[in-house]
């Protein structure tokens, strides 16, 4: 089933338009990675998390381990670790910067990514970011593409 609907990010009130797919939602103005990271830029910060797709596919998520705030990091680089009743996987930095905020609330309910992807769910916060790597990274349509399949 494919439609539009209005999703949280990260706060925002009202709601955003979002693609509904097979039951995910891909919210419109997110940027996204093949590894299934979503990116929204504010105030030349890069908000990120995982994507509703990729949470559904880890499953229940038991464990979040975030990255110390300070450590600067390179595009693509295993930036923190989530683990499921599944499986532990690597979240990749989807931009090179540097860690300027964590999501603590993570430590305590690390199933705020399970339950509210796009909104409490999310990761880290990086600053110092470079146009030319934010331009490399997909849209909404694009990552719908993706994982139409």
């Amino acid at each position: 089933m494919q439609g539009t609907v209005n999703a949280p990010v990260g706060g925002s009130n009202p709601p955003v338009p979002a693609i509904y797919l097979k039951g995910v939602i891909v919210v419109k103005e997110l940027l996204f990675t093949k590894e299934h990271e979503w990116v929204r830029i504010e105030n030349d910060t890069a908000i990120v998390g995982i994507t509703g797709h990729a949470q559904e596919k880890l499953g229940d998520i038991v464990y979040v381990e975030l990255p110390e705030v300070g450590l600067e990091f390179d595009k693509d680089e295993g930036a923190c670790v989530i683990e499921s009743v599944k499986a532990a996987s690597d979240i990749y930095s989807p931009l090179s910067g540097t860690i300027v905020e964590v999501n603590e609330a993570l430590e305590d309910e690390p199933q705020l990514i399970n339950s509210s992807p796009y909104d409490k769910g999310w990761i880290l916060k990086i600053n110092d970011l470079e146009q030319e790597e934010i331009d490399t990274l997909m849209s909404a349509e694009e990552y719908r593409e993706l994982i139409k399949s």
